[in-house]
This record gives structure tokens, C-alpha cells and sequence, in this order.
């Protein structure tokens, strides 16, 4: 009888046993790392490199207090083309997948365009005698600069689209000959000229604290006049000159906020 009750016994718990350990609370695994989406928020400085294609106008005249030339010299459109380069400062706000921030940048630049123009006078006397002036204009954008604020959207937390605009400046050189019947006078001028500048770009986290990025931009610098004079009845000639320019330029961005990922979160 014992030994049967012991085999009863024995029986129940080697049935009972698998019941009991499925009813037992498993532990979980440990999470895999998560390393977090790059903040956006905070400064950065930079340095870019590009090319710039632009175009200068120009137009002369003749003032109502000259002597009336029997064909004006008229406008002329030129390239104004070269590479520049330079450095940027900045600083966003984030908040969700829009950052908002402004950024300011200063740009050597090669620019530079030539062209000429052509107008015929009358030289006064017993009898007058019509003769050719020739305007040769050499145009140089020296360096330029922008301030600018900056509006964009995440593409997934690495990559940011975003447009941008704000105020342009920048000093333009304009070296001027006029020659005409074979006597050359030159006359140089140099201004500094703000307008307006608007583009947009990409930018995306490379590396830990480094940002690369391609932008474009157009400027325009506006009219300004210049008044050459120096050879007789052919001056004073109004000089009136329009520049525009587009960029574009790849940068790297260094920013001071970044911060390591989390090895384990749990």
C-alpha cells in the first residue's frame, strides 16, 4: 500500500512539474543599443569652397551737358565668373523635424568680367571732325558676404532640406579705359554694394560632430552709377552697372553641441 501511494506521489509531481515551470515569469532580453538621432540645436562654424556664375551690366551715356554724340555707346551684358571660398558661423533651433536658424559667411572670390563698349562724337572746330571712343570695362568682385536665416525640414533625423535668404554684400572693383583716336584715359572705382540674397540646400551628419552640405544661392547687388571723366568732349560718360551672381558650394560644418550615443538603454 506505501509503495503504491509513493508511486502516486511520484507520478503527480513529474506530471505537475512542466505546468509549473510554464507558469514562471521569463526574464526579457536586454534591448539592442540605441544610439539617438543627432541634435540640431546649438552652433556651428564651417568652411565652404565653390563656383560662381554671374552676370554684369552695363550701360553709358552721355550727360545732357555734353556735347551730343552721333551714336551713344548703349549697354553691354558680360560673365562674371570665378571660384570662390570662405567660412560660415551659425546656430539652430529644433524643434520636431523643423529647424529654424540664421548663419552669416564671408567669401573670397577670383569673379571678374570684361567687355567694351563703342559711341561716336563730334570734336568742335572750323570743321568738326567725327571721331570713335571705345569704353573697355574690367569688372572684379573682390569678396562678398551674407546674413541669412535658415527654415528646413528632416528628411529622417540625418538629413535636413531647408531655404534660406537674407542680406548680401560685397566690394565690386571697375576698371575703366576710354580710348579715342588712339589717347587712353583710365578711371577706377570701388564700392561697396548690399542687396539681397535667396537658395536653398542639403545638409547631413557625416561623422560624429561634422555636417556636409551643398547649397545654392542667387545674390543681386543692385545699380549703382559711376561718372567717368578726363578726355575732353567724350566725358564726363555715365557709367551705370548691375550685378547678379549664382552660387554654388560644398562645406563642412563643425558643430559644438553633439553628443554621444547611449550604449544601453532599459
Amino acid at each position: 500500500m506505501n509503495k503504491l501511494a509513493l508511486a502516486v506521489v511520484s507520478l503527480s509531481a513529474f506530471v505537475a512539474a512542466p505546468a509549473f515551470a510554464a507558469d514562471m515569469p521569463l526574464k526579457a532580453p536586454p534591448p539592442a543599443p540605441v544610439a539617438p538621432a543627432p541634435l540640431w540645436t546649438g552652433w556651428y562654424i564651417g568652411a565652404n569652397i565653390g563656383g560662381s556664375f554671374g552676370t554684369a551690366t552695363q550701360s553709358a551715356s552721355f550727360p545732357p551737358t555734353a556735347l551730343p554724340p552721333t551714336s551713344p555707346f548703349g549697354s553691354t551684358s558680360s560673365d562674371l565668373d570665378g571660384v570662390i571660398g570662405g567660412g560660415q558661423i551659425g546656430y539652430n533651433w529644433q524643434t520636431g523635424n523643423w529647424v529654424l536658424g540664421i548663419e552669416a559667411d564671408i567669401q573670397g572670390s577670383s569673379e571678374q568680367a570684361s567687355s567694351s563698349l563703342t559711341g561716336t562724337g563730334s570734336v568742335p572746330g572750323i570743321l568738326p571732325i567725327t571721331t570713335t571712343g571705345t569704353l573697355s570695362i574690367n569688372e572684379k568682385l573682390d569678396w562678398f558676404g551674407t546674413v541669412r536665416g535658415r527654415l528646413g525640414v528632416l528628411a529622417g533625423p540625418n538629413w535636413l532640406l531647408y531655404g534660406t535668404g537674407g542680406l548680401a554684400y560685397g566690394e565690386l572693383d571697375t576698371d575703366t579705359t576710354l580710348t579715342v583716336a588712339g589717347v587712353s584715359v583710365a578711371n577706377n572705382f570701388t564700392t561697396t554694394r548690399a542687396g539681397w540674397t535667396a537658395g536653398g540646400g542639403i545638409e547631413g551628419w557625416i561623422t560624429q560632430n561634422w555636417t556636409a552640405k551643398i547649397e545654392y544661392l542667387y545674390i543681386d547687388f543692385g545699380s549703382f552709377t559711376n561718372t567717368f571723366t578726363g578726355l575732353g568732349v567724350f566725358t564726363p560718360i555715365t557709367l551705370s552697372t548691375h550685378v547678379t551672381d549664382n552660387i554654388v558650394r560644398v562645406g563642412l560644418n563643425y558643430h559644438f553641441n553633439w553628443e554621444a550615443p547611449i550604449a544601453t538603454k532599459y
